[in-house]
């Protein structure tokens, strides 16, 4: 397939923070492809912070490349943006679900859309190099286990403290039999679920719209796990399914583990977040407009629980002046705060694979052959 200029393909790598695409498309024949990879993201299409001068800016980069590769749901490609793209004839995004993709308004532009899988793990399971239990682990579980002890042991304050020239500014919290409670009992929220009760005993409460105890049980078996913790009081289930004011009422930790969609955008607000306890702790690394971002920035200003530990934001990455920047965390009686810039799935091994696979799909548009993972 040549380009109906006859010029080379130009294909536009975005938001690769850590220059991970370079060798991987490098190997993209030059005569052919043409490849700009962009080491930062700028604001999206339909945030409502974004202005119109900062929209222009995006088409301008974006609208002379015949394929983008975009990572997640990093730099969003709503219909208005799509129809401001005359030159786009293949589109890939990283994972197989990316809600901030218009499919329909791809699909009406004759615009092909592929995802990636996250063969990583999977690879090294099935090579002997990861240990048993591989399967229930990902990289958004480990990083969730981690903010949960970052905020729990105050790691980021004593680190600064050390650093500073201080010494014991605050207490940690232990996590052995205290309530991890669950918001959505899916793949990621069993796995975190599953990771916390073993290693520290944590016991574990879920809620989501629809989960019932009979999921929750069979989640528990997915797992490895019995359905009922043996040694405790009788009937006591491993994940026990709850209703939204318990889940918020009782857990020391609340994890956030949905998928956005128009329904749980904005799915937990002030009331759930005044019903926590004031010892308790929040950790979100599924999306952040899952959370009214204002309501929690108000319950954390006031110290309503101790802390809050976050990988997602509403808009990212976090403007220079945001909130969560530049207030004064865990001072003057606001709650400790732990940020980490969406790092839940950025992996050497995953991104590695996730370039891997858009390269090949690069070549087989190219010789018209049927994309992997197709999306539309």
């Amino acid at each position: 397939m040549a380009s109906a200029t006859g010029q080379r393909w130009k294909i536009a790598v975005l938001d690769d923070y850590q220059g991970i695409s370079i060798p991987h498309f490098n190997t993209l024949d030059r005569t052919i492809f043409s490849v700009t990879p962009f080491r930062d993201t700028l604001s999206p299409w339909g945030h409502p912070d974004t202005p119109q001068h900062v929209k222009e800016a995006l088409v301008r980069r974006l609208e002379p490349f015949h394929v983008i590769c975009t990572m997640r749901e990093r730099t969003p490609f709503p219909k208005d943006l799509i129809s401001r793209l005359p030159h786009l004839r293949l589109l890939l995004t990283t994972g197989l679900r990316n809600a901030s993709l218009d499919l329909p308004a791809l699909s009406a532009a004759g615009i092909p859309v592929a995802g990636t899988t996250d063969s990583a793990t999977a690879a090294r399971a099935r090579a002997g190099s990861a240990p048993p239990g591989a399967a229930n682990s990902t990289s958004t579980t480990e990083h969730a286990a981690a903010l949960i002890l970052a905020a729990a042991r105050g790691l980021a304050r004593d680190d600064a403290a050390v650093k500073s020239g201080l010494w014991q500014t605050g207490i940690a919290v232990g996590l052995a039999g205290k309530t991890l409670g669950v918001v959505g009992l899916g793949r990621l929220g069993a796995a975190t679920a599953r990771t916390m009760h073993l290693a520290f005993g944590m016991r574990v409460a879920a809620w989501s719209p629809n989960l019932t105890q009979e999921q929750a049980d069979q989640r528990a078996v997915e797992m490895g796990l019995p359905v009922e913790i043996s040694g405790v009081e009788p009937g006591e289930k491993t994940f026990r399914a709850v209703d939204r004011t318990a889940l918020f009422a009782e857990s020391d930790v609340v994890s956030v583990h949905l998928v956005l969609s128009e329904r749980s955008r904005g799915l937990i607000a002030a009331d759930d977040l005044r019903r926590m306890k004031k010892t308790a702790i929040l950790v979100n690394t599924s999306r952040g407009p899952l959370i009214e971002e204002a309501d929690l920035l108000d319950v954390l200003k006031k110290g309503g629980i101790r802390a809050a530990a976050l990988d997602v934001f509403s808009l990212e990455p976090l403007p220079f002046d945001s909130e969560w920047r530049t207030t004064k965390w865990g001072q003057d009686g606001r709650s400790d705060v732990v940020l980490t810039p969406h790092m839940g799935y950025v992996e050497q091994d995953t991104l590695d694979a996730w370039y891997a696979q858009q390269v090949e799909n690069i070549k087989r548009w190219h010789n018209g052959q049927p994309l992997i993972n197709p999306l539309t």
